[in-house]
Formats: C-alpha cells, structure tokens, sequence
C-alpha cells in the first residue's frame, strides 16, 4: 500500500488504502485481476473500492465457485466447526467444550465410562442438555445442500454426531465416521435405540439407565475416545475419497486419523482439494486453496446459493 495519498476505505475491512484505477500507482494494481472479474468481485459491493487484500481473498473464493461449479463428484467433509453457528461448540477451539471443562473429555473416554457410575451419571446429565436437541442447520448446512440437489454432491462425510446434514434435508449419502447422538446402543448385547427413549427415564428420575433387554450399560450410539471405528464406514468414506474430482474439507482440523486420511487418499486420485477452515490444518500446503473465514458466509458464496 502506498504510504501517502490515502483516498478510499475498502467497502468490505473498511481499511484505507490509495485508489485511482487511471494511475499505474493504484494499490489495486497489486492484485493481477482481469477487468471482468474486478468487475464482477466489485459489484457485490455496489462498484465500490477494494483493498488488495480483501480482491485476493474475493479472487480465491471466485475461483473456487468455479471449481465447485464445474465439478461432479464432490465429497464433502465435515467438522465440528460447521455445527458452531447452530449453537454446537466444537471441542478443542477457544470456546471449545474440552478447552472451557477439561474434565468433560473423561466423559468421553470409553475406559472411563464404562468403568465408572459416577462418570455414566453426568454424563447422562450432560446429554439431558446436549444442544444437538434444540440446534437447527444454518446456512452451511444448507449451501451443501444445494450441491446434492444439482447431482454434484458424491458423498457427505462427516465427523459430526448432530445429525444436522440429515435434518437439513439432505437424501444421499452421509457417511456418519463418529456416529449420531440421536440413537443409544448397549455395550452389552448391542441392541439400539432412539436416543430419547433413555432421555425419558432419565427425567424421570433413573440416573444411569441400563439396557432393558439385557442390564447392560448403554452409551450414546457415538464413538469414544478408546473405541474403534467401524471399519466399513471408514473403508466407505475412503472409497468415496478415491472418486472425487472435488474434495471440499469444512471446520474440520484434519488432525482426527484414520478419517483425516481421506484428504491425501482424494489428492492422490487427482482430486481438488480445498480447505475452508478458520485455523491452519496439517494439510493446507497440498491444497489448492485454503479459505478463512465465516463457514456460514463462506460456503453459501461457493455453492451458489
């Protein structure tokens, strides 16, 4: 930016900077746009001034609109971070449930669920008040959707057990890796259940409900610090992964294994990889392009919608 002459404020940061689109000296001139898409990126702000840095991050996101426009197999997948904006906290942010309650994270931990009542009673307490039960998809959600309904949606991974995808209308196939908070299973003989039915007894006075088939412990239908993964929901998702021209990570950390794996497994098919995430990930000097920023602003821009 030149360090005098100062004569606009950028219509999106509101920053000053020098505009003067005759003058070879304008700041704009930083940022190597072709006249259409200068055009076209200062008209969603009424033909005003852009700083460089607000035309290089709107040039990213344009770019990549056009990637999702033109792809047709994309695979998704889904982090805590996409659930923030419907009032799910993710667990390691700086709201996060873990970093706010370190101790929230034993209830998690299957060794210590099983092994103690008094860890199953709060966190039956807990669920009473999961958030998952009053949360409503938000505009995130709703912007993949419009991938499925175009024919260009492959496959909806998701580390996420709120079942939000599901709730915003979405009919294909979502690859749940965590599970749902919404069904309850028995450790004992396995038997599954609606997540409410255990809630029931729960406000009705029962503070850690057993199994009423069999007496055993019953635990969300979620995964577990401690537990494993289903094997064929993650060979599902790897699978999925291999078939993508698109692969569009979202609020996830990609620090999570084995399911953090089907980053590499989609680059190595030949896929696009675009990361839209507010912290670094381990993966973003193989991406094609890594977007900060809301996700709720964000992927409703890239989706069209």
């Amino acid at each position: 930016m030149a360090e005098a002459g100062l004569n606009a404020r950028c219509a999106r940061c509101g920053s000053a900077f020098h505009c003067g689109a005759a003058e070879a000296r304008c700041d704009c001139a930083q940022v190597a746009l072709d006249a259409a898409t200068l055009a076209r990126l200062q008209a969603q702000f009424g033909a005003a001034c852009l700083c460089p840095a607000c035309l290089r991050e709107l040039a990213r996101v344009d770019a990549v609109r056009g990637w999702v426009a033109a792809a047709r197999r994309i695979v998704v997948l889904t982090g805590a971070g996409i659930s923030t904006d419907s009032g799910i906290p993710d667990f390691r942010g700086p709201q996060g449930v873990w970093t706010r309650n370190p101790g929230a994270e034993a209830q998690s931990t299957l060794q210590h669920y099983l092994a103690d009542p008094a860890v199953r009673r709060a966190t039956w307490q807990a669920r009473l008040a999961h958030p998952a039960w009053t949360a409503e998809p938000n505009a995130g959600h709703r912007a993949l959707l419009a991938l499925e309904r175009r024919g260009a949606l492959h496959a909806l991974i998701t580390q996420n057990i709120d079942e939000l995808h599901q709730r915003a209308g979405h009919a294909a196939e979502v690859i749940e890796v965590h599970g749902t908070v919404r069904r309850v299973m028995c450790w004992g003989c396995g038997r599954r259940a609606p997540m409410e039915e255990a809630l029931a007894r729960v406000r009705a006075g029962e503070a850690d409900p057993a199994c009423t088939a069999c007496g055993g412990i019953l635990k969300s239908d979620t995964i577990s610090f401690g537990q494993p993964l289903v094997p064929e929901v993650i060979a599902r998702a790897m699978q999925r992964a291999g078939e993508a021209d698109l692969l569009l990570a979202v609020g996830s950390t990609l620090s999570v294994y084995p399911v953090a794996g089907v980053v590499p497994c989609a680059k190595d098919a030949g896929a696009r990889l675009v990361i839209v995430n507010d912290q670094p990930t381990p993966f973003d000097d193989i991406a094609d392009a890594v977007l900060r920023g809301p996700i709720g602003e964000l992927l409703p821009a890239l989706c069209g919608t």
